[in-house]
C-alpha cells in the first residue's frame, strides 16, 4: 500500500479537491490546506499551519493543568489503612476458603476409612473391630500374669539344646 492510495475495498477515498468520502459514502468537508501529507519546510511554516488550525494549539499545555495535588500525611495514611483492610479481606476470604477444603478433606478421609473398614470385614466393621481390641486386652492381661520368669528358666536349656542339634547337622 503506498501512502496516497485507499487501503482497499470499502475504504475511504480521498478526494484532495473538496474533502473525503467514507465507506458509506458520506462527503465531510475538511479544508484541504490542513491536510499535509509531508513535513514542514521550516519553523515559520509550522507556526503557520498552527494558526490555521486555531489558537488553542498554541496554548502550552501546563496552562490546562491544575494546582499539583498535595498529598497530606493524613491521606497517605487513610490510604495505606485502604490497603490494610483489602488485604485483610483478601486473607480472610483465603482463610475461609481453607478451611471449606479443610472440612471437605477430613470429611472425605473419613468416608475411605469407613468404606475400607467394610470391604475389609464385612458389615458391622466397627463392632468386629472393637472386639478384635477387647480380645488383644484381654489376651495381654492374661500373658501378664502367667510366671513368665520360671517358665523362661525352664524353657531357655530346651531352646539352646534345639539351637546346637540344628547347627551341629547344619
Amino acid at each position: 500500500m503506498f501512502k496516497d492510495e485507499p487501503a482497499g475495498v470499502g475504504a475511504e477515498q480521498r478526494h484532495d479537491d473538496v474533502g473525503a468520502r467514507t465507506a458509506n459514502g458520506e462527503e465531510t468537508s475538511i479544508n484541504p490546506e490542513l491536510i499535509r501529507r509531508e513535513g514542514f519546510a521550516s519553523e515559520a511554516e509550522y507556526e503557520a499551519y498552527l494558526a490555521t488550525l486555531g489558537q488553542d494549539a498554541l496554548i502550552p499545555a501546563d496552562a490546562y493543568m491544575e494546582e499539583p495535588f498535595l498529598v497530606s500525611e493524613e491521606h497517605v495514611l487513610e490510604s495505606r489503612l485502604r490497603e490494610l483492610r483489602e488485604e485483610l479481606e483478601n486473607l480472610q476470604a483465603r482463610l475461609h476458603v481453607i478451611r471449606d477444603q479443610t472440612a471437605a478433606v477430613v470429611t472425605e478421609n473419613v468416608r475411605w476409612a469407613d468404606a475400607s473398614a467394610h470391604a475389609q470385614l464385612g458389615n458391622q466393621p466397627w463392632l468386629k473391630l472393637a472386639g478384635a481390641m477387647a480380645a488383644a486386652f484381654v489376651i495381654t492381661r492374661g500373658i501378664r500374669r502367667l510366671p513368665l520368669g520360671t517358665v523362661a528358666t525352664t524353657a531357655l536349656p530346651l531352646v539352646v539344646a534345639a539351637m546346637n542339634r540344628k547347627f551341629a547337622r547344619g
